[in-house]
């Protein structure tokens, strides 16, 4: 299991690159909620996602050896950006196995990053972890893996860090974190390091209606999976199953899990828009839909004082923000 001198050791490695996002409130938000909702805003973060943080902790990692031969990650879109964009600033090549039906803006700014872009079917079952595989055997690539990465996961957990400190600015000693959660690697990082530096912070992750394998994996107490294709609105955080490396952590750490419908992401992307001046992709807005809709998941586990959301990402085709946007009428 990752550790707290892994996270802060990544986390080293990211000064003067990776953005330390601001938390954010709004009167009207905890109005909606019913208590006191702060919103880490990593929509802000570089590529628009929490992802850079991970993107750029695996490559810092890496050997000169492993940096010449370059990388190969495979991602709907946001893992593919930050490994892309860390790439490119490290000047190391990277190839990117994208799904097809990924957002067009996802597979335009991957490309428009420098990055190879391979295309498969993800609708029509073709598996990405053995297309990533493969590839990386044939051209002789450092497979950066989305969330089932140590070092990945220690980046990510440098958002965890940064909650520590801003709450502790706000003088929040005790209170419930909630994570956008697919796989696992925000989560397990962020739990990891508020363990270590914020212990009054539980963590409960976040996922959409039919992709809850996370929260039923918790409450089973083993890894389970999804059935189906990983398609859905929110994109970003559908994944088969927690990953191996992750869902020890997420046990060790976390408190059950919480699934939000499509409806009420889209209310709370509308939500971020109007009282945030924020644009938040429905994977990224799963966390604070939990925050505004499902007050009684979160008193179930006893006192809940104030709530630390992430708004994991910002990367949504504008046409169907616009689409979710007039909805509102």
């Amino acid at each position: 299991m990752i550790t707290i001198d892994d996270i802060e050791a990544s986390a080293a490695r990211a000064l003067g690159v990776v953005r330390r996002t601001p938390l954010l409130s709004s009167p009207f938000i905890d109005e909606i909620a019913g208590r006191p909702v702060f919103l880490k805003a990593e929509v802000l973060q570089h590529t628009g996602s929490f992802k850079f943080r991970g993107g750029w902790s695996a490559l810092t990692a890496l050997t000169d050896d492993q940096r010449k031969r370059g990388v190969i990650a495979y991602s709907s879109g946001n893992h593919a950006q930050g490994v892309a964009r860390a790439a490119q600033i490290l000047g190391v090549s990277a190839v990117i196995l994208m799904p097809a039906d990924a957002p067009a803006l996802k597979i335009e700014n991957t490309r428009a990053m420098g990055a190879e872009v391979v295309l498969y079917d993800r609708a029509g079952g073709e598996d990405r972890v053995a297309i990533g595989t493969r590839l990386a055997d044939a051209r002789g690539l450092t497979l950066v893996k989305p969330y089932d990465d140590e070092n990945v996961m220690a980046g990510q957990g440098t958002c965890g860090l940064e909650i520590a400190a801003q709450a502790g600015d706000a003088g929040i000693k005790e209170g419930t974190v909630l994570t956008c959660c697919g796989g696992g690697g925000l989560t397990s990082g962020i739990a990891t390091a508020l363990a270590a530096k914020a212990p009054g912070l539980k963590v409960r992750p976040v996922e959409p209606e039919g992709f809850d394998d996370t929260a039923r994996s918790l409450k089973a107490g083993k890894i389970l999976s999804n059935s189906g294709p990983e398609v859905g609105l929110c994109d970003a955080v559908l994944t088969p199953a927690p990953g191996q490396l992750t869902y020890p952590v997420m046990q060790r750490l976390c408190g059950a899990g919480i699934a939000v419908s499509d409806a009420q992401v889209k209310a709370a992307m509308r939500v971020a828009a109007s009282r945030l001046k924020l644009v938040v992709e429905p994977g990224g807005a799963v966390a604070l839909a939990a925050a505004l809709f499902h007050g009684d998941a979160l008193d179930a586990e006893g006192p809940v004082g104030p709530v630390i959301a992430t708004l994991s990402g910002g990367n949504v085709d504008p046409a169907l923000f616009a689409r979710i946007l007039a909805e509102a009428g």
